[in-house]
């Protein structure tokens, strides 16, 4: 039987992780000096509230690859394992998972790099769980993950520019305009798993309405394609893209979830994440 295992960056929620008996290996944020496990010692809210008042923007860090080695030696006794993780273009956990595959010496493990993260890396699990149970063996499985992973599109809506700020990859002054312009911005991942500018608007409708704009561009017809919604303290937008998206391109499966603690580093408040 094949054993899944991923990161804590896919943010899928707890009861398709149960549903699909993946193992979760948690990334570590630093948030004013205290360190924590993502989906373990810190939940969403609870970073939520403690990155609101904190000035410096909060450190993520990946797993160890013991982390991912003490994982797979477990699970490999069971059947083969295939971890999917986030990005490579994005986090050093790919890397640290191959070495955990390494450190383990376990031979029936495979790593998968989703080239994304947040749903754009769950929607990938939750492929590949069902394949399984299905019967396709890993060879199928990883050639079926290629070809979704190849087609999928990830947007990283941008609601306020702080964080970027923090990040340092915005000055403060321009930061600062931003804000006093409203600007929102929309970022895609590219097809080396990597983070660039798709487009900016003024004011929340004109915002709202580009991205509707460029997801029918991009997918017209959502009858068969699962769609991943998370969200950083953004219930409401999030729901209303789930309706004008089931209303007006007919999509038949759309997941919501919070924004797990090192997506929401980088999404900063109101952001969001959609996968398709």
């Amino acid at each position: 039987m094949l054993q899944l295992v991923s990161d804590s960056s896919c943010d899928l929620p707890d009861d398709l992780i149960r549903r699909y008996n993946i193992h979760i290996v948690p990334l570590v944020v630093e948030i004013d000096g205290e360190c924590y496990r993502e989906k373990v010692d810190i939940t969403p809210k609870e970073f939520y509230k403690k990155m609101a008042v904190s000035r410096e923007l909060p450190k993520t860090s990946q797993p160890t690859p013991v982390s991912f080695s003490d994982v797979f030696t477990k699970l490999s006794q069971f059947g083969s394992v295939l971890c999917i993780t986030i990005s490579s273009g994005l986090s050093g956990t790919y890397e640290s998972a191959c070495l955990g595959k390494r450190l383990s010496g376990a031979e029936n493990i495979t790593v998968f790099d989703s080239l994304g993260g947040s749903w754009g890396q769950g929607l990938q699990l939750i492929k590949a769980a069902q394949l399984a149970e299905s019967g396709h063996p890993l060879k199928e499985i990883l050639t079926e993950l290629e070809k979704y992973r190849d087609k999928s599109n990830i947007l990283i809506l941008l609601n306020t520019l702080d964080n970027i700020v923090k990040g340092g990859r915005l000055s403060k002054f321009q930061g600062n305009l931003g804000k006093l312009l409203d600007v929102r911005v929309l970022l895609h991942n590219d097809k080396d798993g990597k983070v660039v500018l798709q487009k900016k608007a003024r004011g929340k409708k004109k915002f709202m309405q580009m991205v509707l704009d460029e997801i029918g561009k991009r997918c017209q017809d959502m009858t068969l394609v699962d769609v991943g919604i998370s969200h950083f303290n953004n219930l409401e937008d999030a729901e209303f893209i789930k309706k004008e998206l089931i209303e007006k391109h007919h999509a038949s499966n759309v997941l919501i979830s919070e924004m797990g603690v090192v997506m929401a580093t980088y999404a900063g408040e109101c952001g969001m994440i959609i996968a398709f």
